[in-house]
């Protein structure tokens, strides 16, 4: 199974969720404050980070920002607002997924299964229905894009663009069919479980931070094209 990073400073919230995923055969490591939570996801990198947004020390979007600068070890927001503003911010700054407490350990367990998935599309089976399956595992060749599932490598005439789970597989999804418009229902069929929903925003926002990336090793980067009320759709560059 998988070793879990769990950041939070509420100890009922940290005994019950490690409760849980123990429970499903994961190893679960906690941590009660942003500063040593981030140390430890530094050092010894696990398959998923669990992180809560209000801690002391460091708050979780600054551990989220500056784990984004080196990693991009799937991370799982926690937040007691109910503010789509938050929501907002984290997928900005690279959260795979963001959940509102109170939350039931079922749905948690779900949403951990789900990222998980997606970031080891060469455990699926490819026969499977769902995102990993559908996408495929052979390398891609796009123009200047390179896309390998296999090792989560992207290339961009030739340099490397550290992407996200998500962030990968909605450019899988794209580049699987230049010029063909695709909706963000499509998208985000492609990028998430059928028991997760996301808004238009939250796909918006995944694109902005990938065109970014994407422009930092090619200024000139423009083969993601939005069709204002439509989609989106990737040109062949």
């Amino acid at each position: 199974m998988a070793e879990i990073t769990l950041i939070d400073d509420d100890e009922n919230i940290v005994a019950s969720v490690s409760l849980a995923l123990e429970s499903h055969g994961h190893t679960v490591k906690a941590y009660y404050d942003g500063v040593s939570g981030l140390e430890a996801v530094e050092s010894n990198p696990p398959d998923l980070v669990i992180l809560d947004v209000k801690m002391p020390r460091m708050d979780g979007m600054e551990v989220l920002r500056r784990l984004r600068q080196s990693s991009e070890t799937p991370v799982i927001m926690l937040t007691s607002k109910d503010d789509e503003i938050d929501e907002i911010l984290g997928f900005n700054l690279g959260a795979d997924d963001y959940m509102h407490k109170p939350f039931s350990q079922r749905l948690l367990l779900e949403r951990v299964k789900a990222v998980l998935r997606r970031a080891r599309p060469d455990e699926e089976d490819p026969a499977a229905p769902g995102p990993a399956g559908a996408a495929g595992s052979k390398v891609m060749k796009r123009g200047k894009l390179t896309l390998d599932p296999a090792r989560h490598d992207s290339l961009w005439d030739g340099k490397p663009v550290r992407l996200t789970v998500t962030e990968f597989l909605l450019l899988q999804s794209l580049a699987q069919r230049p010029g063909f418009v695709k909706s963000r229902d499509n998208l985000m069929d492609a990028a998430y479980d059928d028991q997760v929903y996301v808004d238009d925003r939250t796909i918006d926002s995944h694109i902005k931070r990938m065109r970014k990336k994407f422009r930092q090793v090619d200024p000139e980067f423009d083969s993601i094209e939005t069709l204002y009320g439509v989609g989106y759709r990737y040109r062949e560059a």
